[in-house]
């Protein structure tokens, strides 16, 4: 039988080994801060229907061109420039899906000033 004496180099063996494959850098294993931000943006956009407005759907493509962009730029040094497109990603995001529902906006209000005219015309009709 094992005393716990013994299982502390095995231990330390495997932990050695463990840590000898990790990443050496770990900013290059962390991904981009915005990803996720940027890509939730773009979700977001896409399931208010931007791309059936002309305006937003242009912003969202936009965002998707850079965001994949972004994700292409892997080394350390790009690590900046990657950082920036993911923001203007967001940005354009964001932007695309305020268009979107200031468009939705209108439509509803149109509508809603079109059954208002239609109930003046029949209650006049009516007098």
């Amino acid at each position: 039988m094992m005393t716990s004496r013994s299982w502390i180099p095995i231990a330390a063996f495997v932990f050695q080994g463990a840590c000898a494959t990790t990443n050496a850098d770990p900013a290059a294993a962390v991904p981009s801060v915005g990803a996720e931000d940027s890509a939730g943006a773009i979700r977001a956009a896409e399931e208010v229907g931007a791309a059936h407005s002309p305006d937003a759907a242009l912003h969202l493509q936009l965002a998707k061109e850079q965001f994949e962009h972004a994700r292409k730029l892997t080394s350390a040094e790009d690590r900046p420039m990657s950082t920036r497109l993911l923001l203007r990603a967001r940005a354009d995001a964001d932007l695309s899906l305020a268009l979107t529902r200031e468009n939705t906006s209108k439509l509803e209000a149109q509508a809603a000033l079109e059954k208002v005219k239609t109930l003046n015309d029949s209650i006049q009709q009516n007098n």
